[in-house]
């Protein structure tokens, strides 16, 4: 093919022709004068991951589509195929890991992530307490159990597991704020209080800290100062089911504050997020479904921009 190797795009053609020849071999050097001229250019560096990814070069892939993700972090294309490389680098660490030390306590953690990361939750369960069998002191692996029994409903369980790390690491400000929550969750709302406000005290801004205080004032009937909590969750916290659910639990305060016409709000608010999200689930279930499909179209070039 002649092309003007000084033309924006003509070695970035080239790659992607080559490519679609299945010639991977002859397509990586062009990609790769394409990123050197142009190194601005997401493109180029995403097309250059793909290129990698279909070699099997996965370290080089995630290496190109983190690139490409810096320069255009929106982009679904991107992501979608930077999400692909990380998961065969993870694995193929995963692989190296089982091949070094099959009996290692963090193989088994490895495995109950994977599991838990599934929803496999009794497979997650059992991987964490063979680990634990082979480092029962090792900080974080109860903190790791108790949240997989926490996803499991096993509510009983999941106490024990962290009251257990924080045996091992009092200073654990995660283990005792997740035992806040659950303890909360199960009705004890002054012990719940303490154990949230201890954690916060070591470690500001927990994830989700005003939904699940403003829970908790709820639970000990405080409810102007459940309702403020959960008026702040709406505004700052970054979780849409969060605020939903907020919004539900201010519906009901209101009422029990006798404001029906905020209540009444209150919950259009929840049920308009709801139904929101609900639609988004769906759309983005039929953009994997359209992605899983072998005979889709390749990624979509994005229009040139200046450098």
């Amino acid at each position: 093919m002649l092309l003007n190797p000084k033309l924006r795009g003509a070695n970035l053609f080239l790659g992607i022709a080559e490519y679609r020849l299945n010639k991977l071999d002859e397509a990586i050097p062009a990609l790769r004068k394409e990123t050197a001229a142009y190194p601005k250019d997401a493109n180029a560096w995403m097309w250059l991951g793909v290129v990698e990814l279909a070699r099997e070069n996965v370290e080089d892939a995630a290496d190109a589509l983190d690139k490409a993700a810096k320069l255009a972090p929106d982009d679904t294309d991107i992501l979608y195929h930077r999400g692909q490389a990380h998961l065969l680098v993870s694995r193929s660490s995963y692989e190296r890991m089982f091949k070094e030390d099959p009996k290692s306590w963090r193989v088994h953690q490895v495995l109950g992530e994977t599991a838990a990361d599934g929803e496999h939750y009794t497979d997650a369960i059992y991987e964490y307490l063979e680990a634990i069998k082979l480092a029962p002191a090792q900080p974080g692996l109860h903190e790791e159990l108790g949240s997989v029994y926490r996803n499991a409903n096993k509510m009983d369980e999941a106490e024990a597991a962290f009251q257990r790390e924080l045996e091992i690491d009092p200073h654990n400000v995660l283990a005792r704020y997740k035992l806040g929550v659950l303890v909360m969750e199960k009705g004890d709302g002054p012990r719940a209080k303490e154990l949230i406000e201890v954690a916060l005290k070591e470690k500001p801004g927990l994830l989700h800290a005003d939904y699940n205080l403003g829970r908790v004032e709820k639970l000990l009937g405080n409810d102007s100062a459940a309702a403020a909590l959960l008026e702040k969750t709406t505004v700052t916290d970054g979780d849409p089911e969060i605020v939903q659910q907020a919004w539900y639990q201010l519906g009901l305060l209101y009422r029990r504050l006798h404001r029906p016409d905020d209540a009444q709000r209150a919950l259009a608010t929840f049920q308009r997020l709801k139904d929101a999200s609900a639609e988004a689930s769906q759309q983005s279930l039929a953009k994997f479904k359209s992605r899983q499909n072998p005979n889709a179209a390749d990624p979509p070039l994005a229009p040139e921009k200046p450098q």
